[in-house]
């Protein structure tokens, strides 16, 4: 685990307070905008989520343009994930809608110094209810590499099934990685003994 690490950014983040989209127990989500571009260049630079996530750091002009096209798909909703002392501690996405299917994927980003106080699991769960009780999805979604042990474990606690493994699917740092496939089917999450974002 690491420590919490309060920076200067996370001080004047923290101080802006932004609107909420939704809003669970622990943490809040906020729609993510192309001012927080700095803040998400910052995360992805980071060298333990680029190794956790199999990402490479990109230019801040880079991860702009990609937070202005995303922002403009109507098949993806993006998000911060901000605590009640409305710090960004992370990002997290319902990506890849289909209506139709009633399918999405999940992703998700956490600040290396905000691990282990359970924001991910919230986080994940918020996106799930969403997902669930206000999409009429049937079917969501969630890859990692293997060796992600921090992930996999947020992922089985949210009460995703690991349907199986892509073998070698994902190159970074000259390995190559397998990527563990998991789902939460409608019917699994209605029999989740938990409460839901809007129970809050």
């Amino acid at each position: 685990m690491t420590e919490d690490i309060r920076t200067a950014d996370d001080e004047q983040n923290a101080e802006v307070e932004r609107e909420l989209a939704w809003r669970a127990k622990s943490v809040g989500l906020a729609v993510l905008d192309v001012d927080d571009a700095e803040l998400m260049h910052s995360w992805r630079s980071d060298p333990v989520v680029a190794h956790h996530m199999g990402i490479w750091p990109r230019s801040l002009t880079a991860v702009r343009e990609r937070i202005e096209r995303d922002i403009e798909d109507d098949d993806r909703d993006d998000f911060l994930i901000l605590p009640h002392d409305g710090t960004p501690v992370g990002h997290v996405a319902l990506t890849g809608q289909n209506i139709v299917n009633g399918t999405a994927q999940v992703e998700l980003m956490l600040a290396a110094q905000h691990r282990g106080y359970g924001h991910a699991t919230a986080a994940l769960d918020a996106l799930v209810d969403l997902a669930f009780g206000e999409l009429p999805m049937y079917r969501v979604t969630a890859e990692t590499h293997t060796d992600n042990a921090p992930a996999l474990a947020v992922l089985a606690k949210s009460g995703f099934t690991r349907e199986g493994i892509s073998r070698a699917a994902c190159l970074h740092r000259g390995r190559r990685h397998d990527l563990a496939v998991f789902s939460l089917l409608r019917p699994e999450w209605e029999e989740l003994d938990r409460p839901r974002a809007w129970d809050a």
